[in-house]
C-alpha cells in the first residue's frame, strides 16, 4: 500500500474536527524537517548525530521534493566546485556534458 493511500485511510478513520489538525501537524513536521535539512551539512560518519539526521532527511523528503536528485538511471554526488567537471564524468563514467544541471543525459544511441 502506498503512503497516501494509507494516510488516507488513516484520515478517513479520524473524526472531522482532527483529521484537518492531523493533516496540517504532518505537513508542518515535514516542512521543518525540509528546512533544517536545507541548512544541516550531514555529520560526520562516525558523529552520534547520524541517526537524527538520517530521520531528519528521510522525513523531509517524504512529500518528494527531493526527488530529482535521486531518479533511477541518474548518479547524484557531492564533490567540490573546485573539481573540473571533465574529472568528474570520468569518475562516474558518464558520457560528457552530461553532469550539467538541467540537461536531460546524453544517450549513446537514439532510443529505439
Amino acid at each position: 500500500m502506498d503512503p497516501p493511500t494509507l494516510l488516507q485511510d488513516v484520515l478517513s478513520m479520524l473524526p472531522t474536527q482532527y483529521a484537518g489538525d492531523v493533516a496540517v501537524i504532518v505537513s508542518f513536521l515535514i516542512s521543518t524537517c525540509a528546512l533544517i535539512a536545507r541548512f544541516w551539512r550531514p555529520p560526520d560518519p562516525a558523529s552520534r548525530w547520524v541517526v537524527v539526521w538520517t530521520v531528519v532527511t528521510a522525513i523531509a523528503q517524504a512529500r518528494g521534493w527531493n526527488l530529482p536528485a535521486y531518479q533511477p538511471g541518474k548518479r547524484a554526488a557531492m564533490v567540490p566546485t573546485t573539481v573540473p567537471r571533465q574529472t568528474v564524468e570520468q569518475l562516474l563514467d558518464v558520457p560528457p556534458g552530461s553532469t550539467r544541471p538541467g540537461k536531460p543525459p546524453a544517450r549513446a544511441s537514439p532510443p529505439g
